[in-house]
């Protein structure tokens, strides 16, 4: 954090390699990879283990459970991906991805609620006040453009949100 918010240009390292170079925000929203994108943020960017296919209107990754979420722009380079989303950018509302509720932690401004995903741990972090408890089902809201997608076995990022 301290970081993020002092420097004009941060290095990542991980086991004494460089993993990634750049601005605060640039490695934030542009993650090179898995460790950069579970490095920076709290709580932490969410992985989700998923598989690509070709849909009618364009790849898809299918996260189990019979769910599935589009893919953004050229993203399907490999079958065994992960999908990364940072708790922020996961609405709580009416329509997306049934998850059960494990736990809720209120924090004043925010909630943070740890939900299952088709068999996958994610964090959601909202403003909204939800009178959600643990054990129920709600639908999370993934907009496709949010999500970074991960090669599974290098952890190399495959794609970039559109405009990032």
């Amino acid at each position: 954090i301290e970081a993020m918010t002092m420097a004009d240009r941060i290095v990542v390292m991980h086991d004494g390699i460089v993993e990634q170079v750049g601005a605060p925000l640039d490695l934030y929203d542009r993650p090179a990879n898995m460790f950069v994108a579970g490095f920076l943020g709290s709580p932490a960017m969410n992985f989700i283990a998923a598989e690509a296919r070709a849909g009618e209107s364009g790849t898809v990754a299918e996260l189990g459970a019979g769910l599935s979420l589009p893919l953004p722009g050229s993203a399907a380079a490999g079958p065994s991906i992960v999908l990364g989303i940072r708790p922020e950018h996961i609405g709580v509302g009416d329509a997306g991805l049934p998850a059960t509720i494990g736990i809720v932690e209120p924090t004043g401004s925010e909630t943070h609620l740890v939900a299952d995903l088709a068999g996958q741990q994610v964090v959601v972090v909202t403003r909204e006040r939800l009178a959600a408890r643990p054990g129920d089902v709600v639908k999370l809201a993934i907009d496709p453009a949010r999500l970074h997608v991960f090669d599974r076995e290098s952890g190399k990022r495959l794609e970039s949100p559109p405009g990032r």
